[in-house]
């Protein structure tokens, strides 16, 4: 696979999580797919996820830097949002934060991510509550 066509697909699947299309989220995620070092499933990336929206309402993924050398992406999330409650342990509790998540990706023969491996900047959270 191309870095042009692994790109369009990383892209194609953060469209996906943008969406809440969970339907359709094994197009672009493994059935083993592992996170930060444990295998997770497919139903528990899916489960992560939709706990991310639920404390996160207004929860947009925004790609601020991609780079692809097949079979990896790495790429610079960054977030602006409301979350409601505690996030990542910190009481955020309805105050608008901005932060970002660095996040590695390694993709399978069938174009599927296979591993993710991230680090969110909790301390840009905590400086803004």
């Amino acid at each position: 696979m191309h870095s042009d066509e692994l790109s369009a697909i990383y892209r194609d699947y953060i469209a996906c999580l943008n969406q809440q299309d969970w339907g359709n989220l094994g197009r672009y995620v493994s059935h083993d797919v592992s996170h930060n070092g444990n295998v997770i499933g497919l139903s528990g990336y899916r489960a992560m996820l939709e706990g991310d929206f639920e404390a996160i309402p207004d929860l947009y993924f925004n790609v601020a830097l991609l780079i692809s050398q097949p079979p990896h992406i790495a790429s610079r999330l960054q977030f602006n949002c409301t979350p409601v409650g505690i996030l990542f342990g910190l009481p955020v509790n309805g105050k608008p934060v901005k932060f970002d998540e660095n996040v590695f990706y390694e993709f399978n023969g069938d174009g599927k991510i296979q591993t993710v491996w991230s680090i969110i900047d909790k301390s840009a959270i905590a400086e803004q509550i």
